[in-house]
């Protein structure tokens, strides 16, 4: 008797997980029709323009493998940097007043931080474009 009861409050927990297991199918179901119908519906002309390899607006230089200029990643890896430092600084000038003199101290830090990496990336010319 008492696993008759198990299986019926087992059933309701695992009928939340079949909801999301829908969903997930659903989801995944749209994406392939998706993807199908622009398969069907783009142009296909075969163009020698369209197989060169296109990096950071430089033309291709030789028949091989050429490597990419590091600038573009590091320019890259800076921006995201300085993106993250936003997002933890927004939620901190909101409630400043409740973390009070810990929360300035805790973000004088982390800008502190994050102003020797800027000095470093400086000094080391990574931020000069030519």
């Amino acid at each position: 008797m008492k696993a008759v009861t198990t299986l019926i409050a087992m059933s309701g927990f695992l009928r939340e997980y079949f909801t999301v297991l829908v969903f997930g199918a659903a989801a995944v179901a749209m994406v392939g029709a998706m993807l199908g119908a622009g398969s069907l519906l783009r142009p296909k002309r075969a163009q020698a323009q369209k197989y060169i390899s296109y990096e950071s607006g430089v033309d291709p230089v030789g028949t091989g493998w050429s490597q990419s200029q590091i600038r573009y990643y590091l320019f890259g890896l800076l921006f995201v940097l300085f993106e993250v430092e936003t997002v933890f600084i927004f939620p901190w000038a909101v409630r400043l007043e409740d973390l009070g003199m810990f929360g300035l101290v805790e973000m004088v830090v982390f800008i502190a931080i994050l102003a020797l990496g800027l000095v470093y990336a400086w000094r080391k010319g990574v931020l000069r474009w030519m």
